[in-house]
């Protein structure tokens, strides 16, 4: 019988490709990017430090998207977004990248169970729309292998996005 693992990953990996080409050597199944870390407060009245759960935030998902679309095709691992998926819209994104999983848990403490169906809604109607017949059709549509700019996840990127910021001097 063969038990399939996934190890889930912080993004604080020096050579993060390269770790997950050493994790790939060692048969694991997959790849969940990214996990997040409890982070206390630091009370400054008490001199206490407490818990404090933060929920993720859709922002949060670009990390997991950015690292997705690189390492597919790269690594011979199933890849899981997580941190960020709250709808259709994020697991979409996760898809599009490559991601086989889009894993959602901050949305479903907040609005409930009923957020799966409004996620699963949300990406049958927009697959139909865009003329795909299933979630497999879509995935990796949007990794650099199969993506026009295939340069889109690299750091010079983030110079030209800054140059767009126009209103600042």
């Amino acid at each position: 019988m063969s038990v399939p693992i996934a190890v889930k990953l912080s993004p604080f990996y020096t050579a993060f490709a390269a770790f997950a080409h050493q994790l790939a050597e060692t048969r694991i199944d997959g790849l969940v990017l990214f996990n997040r870390f409890f982070q206390p407060v630091i009370d400054l009245d008490s001199l206490e430090v407490r818990p404090e759960i933060t929920l993720s935030r859709r922002e949060e998902l670009r990390l997991a998207l950015r690292w997705i679309a690189i390492l597919r095709g790269r690594v011979p691992l199933s890849l899981a977004a997580t941190g960020g998926v709250h709808g259709p819209d994020d697991a979409l994104q996760a898809v599009l990248v490559g991601a086989d999983v889009a894993m959602m848990a901050s949305s479903l403490l907040i609005e409930g169970p009923r957020r799966i169906e409004v996620t699963r809604a949300g990406l049958a109607e927009w697959l139909e729309r865009h003329g795909y017949g299933s979630v497999a059709d879509a995935r990796g549509k949007l990794a650099p292998e199969s993506a026009g700019n295939p340069r889109a996840y690299e750091r010079a990127q983030y110079v030209k996005a800054l140059s767009s910021l126009s209103h600042i001097e």
